[in-house]
């Protein structure tokens, strides 16, 4: 069982902040990505598509970092370190969602033959500063 998210990093979430996960090259190397993320209980959900680097990534090493800075005190951050998880139930309807909430508009897929998947990660360690 993982750590309980705290206010912080739920109040972020709910915020729509904007959101950099780190995922584990295959040399060791990081890569990261700026990503549109939500509260999904005590875990953080958000949505991408197969083939990408970090969902190779993902697929390959599980372990994942996400950070966050507060927009009203740059000083402040929610740093969540975890296993993520991989679904392809619900790709394209949690990317609506996110679309709706972050720009307000229906979201547009880039190719109509990308694979959508649900990543959801549990918080192993959760740093607030």
């Amino acid at each position: 069982m993982g750590e309980v998210l705290p206010e912080a990093a739920k109040r972020l979430l709910d915020a729509n902040s904007y959101w950099v996960l780190s995922t584990i090259n295959p040399d060791g190397s990081p890569q990261s990505s700026v990503i549109w993320a939500k509260c999904d209980g005590e875990e953080i959900a958000f949505s991408t598509i197969l083939g990408r680097r970090k969902t190779r990534n993902m697929q390959r090493d599980p372990r994942v970092s996400l950070i966050a800075h507060d927009p009203a005190d740059p000083q402040r951050y929610v740093e969540v370190r975890g296993s993520a998880s991989m679904t392809e139930d619900g790709g394209k309807e949690l990317i609506e969602e996110l679309s709706q909430r972050y720009d307000g508009v229906p979201f547009r897929e880039g190719k109509p033959d990308n694979i959508r998947v649900v990543c959801r990660v549990q918080a192993t360690k959760v740093i607030v500063r």
